[in-house]
């Protein structure tokens, strides 16, 4: 196992420095926990653009996409303590979900983003509205015929997990994560804010115009508003763009899809717990690191991998990463954010990784300043 030592903090504290120097950052917290210990933790810089607040210890920040980590952990966790197979269909806990023909889509399939489930087809639904998003997607026709291809889902995917923990545990996924996680662990994490934390959070602002990078054939897709990119990202509809994050309401609404709000220990810290074995148990703990999509993602349109809900590094047909966004581990699992937040688990190494800012950046898995951090944790050159 790889312990991390003084070198491997050193590394990684030069770079999140380097990145306020070069006027990237406005406001983060990088940190790493390892065998259940904190091992390194950064922060600083401004929770607004005025830079009349300064980033605190008790700071809590937008984390978007990096939300459905803890949402899938949810969901899983939910069917462990129901003893539910991961290859038994969604309708053996959601019988709405058989209509048209949907019967036969698993569990493993809709964790996998291989349900077909991408684009919510039924318009005027709010980000809101997780059980009328959830009875649209239910009865649904899959925008593909489902186990033949992947798509990421980066708004649907919430409101099915959210469904199913409904339906497992009868509790809402934001509940249910204080309950199982976020409470035996003491994380700053919610899924759904509670009213008194909202001096904590900092405000989320769009990436600087200089330091915008030339599309690619996701960013050309989204453009395309027929396409199944753009429409994927366009319903339920709400909360588009940095701004609109920062309001209470959004704060407030329990959207496991992209609402979590918290910091980096938090983050870290818990994944560190999922790389070591806690929680999870015989199937549903293989099924952390068992990749059950891999190849060409038909929203995201580039090369993706899923686990049980959580993300994971391609592997091309000779079993070699493709990309390194976790790390050079080939079982790393966790999820990244819209505009560069990420987490994650290293079980090969037994730690958690956590990177949360409120400066974001465009682009999907590219070059980025997360990416920097984990290179410099891992002491690989780039």
């Amino acid at each position: 196992m790889k312990r991390i030592d003084g070198a491997a903090s050193a590394r990684v504290r030069a770079a999140f420095e380097d990145h306020f120097a070069r006027g990237e950052e406005l406001g983060a917290e990088v940190c790493v926990w390892q065998d259940g210990h904190e091992l390194l933790r950064f922060g600083g810089g401004w929770r607004d653009a005025a830079q009349t607040s300064p980033w605190t210890e008790d700071t809590i920040v937008f984390c978007w996409s990096a939300t459905k980590g803890p949402a899938a952990a949810c969901a899983l966790h939910a069917l462990q303590e129901a003893k539910v197979p991961l290859d038994a269909p969604v309708a053996d806990v959601w019988p709405e979900f058989g209509a048209a023909g949907k019967d036969k889509v698993t569990i493993s399939d809709l964790l996998a983003h291989r349900a077909g489930l991408a684009v919510l087809e039924q318009d005027g639904l709010v980000v809101f509205d997780l059980e009328g998003v959830a009875a649209a997607l239910a009865a649904q026709v899959p925008n593909w015929e489902p186990g033949t291809a992947h798509g990421y889902a980066p708004r649907t995917f919430g409101y099915l997990l959210d469904a199913i923990v409904r339906r497992t545990a009868g509790l809402p996924l934001g509940a249910y994560w204080r309950k199982a996680f976020g409470d035996p662990l003491a994380l700053q994490f919610w899924i759904g804010l509670p009213a008194e934390l909202d001096s904590h959070v900092a405000r989320m602002h769009a990436a600087r115009v200089e330091d915008l990078k030339e599309p690619g054939p996701f960013e050309n897709a989204l453009a395309d508003r027929a396409s199944l990119t753009a429409r994927s990202f366009a319903r339920p509809l709400g909360v588009v763009g940095a701004a609109a994050t920062n309001r209470p309401e959004v704060w407030r609404a329990s959207i496991p899809s992209f609402g979590g709000i918290g910091n980096a220990r938090s983050l870290a810290r818990f994944y560190d717990r999922l790389a070591s074995g806690e929680f999870f148990h015989g199937p549903w703990h293989e099924a952390l690191t068992q990749r059950r999509s891999n190849g060409p993602d038909v929203v995201l349109c580039q090369p993706t991998a899923f686990s049980a809900g959580f993300m994971m590094d391609p592997l091309d047909e000779y079993g070699t990463k493709q990309r390194a966004t976790l790390g050079p581990s080939l079982d790393a699992f966790g999820h990244p954010g819209a505009g560069g937040s990420l987490a994650f688990a290293d079980p090969e190494n037994r730690l958690g990784f956590a990177y949360v800012m409120n400066r974001m950046e465009n682009g999907v898995l590219r070059e980025s300043r997360p990416a920097r951090l984990v290179r410099a944790l891992y002491g690989v050159e780039g």
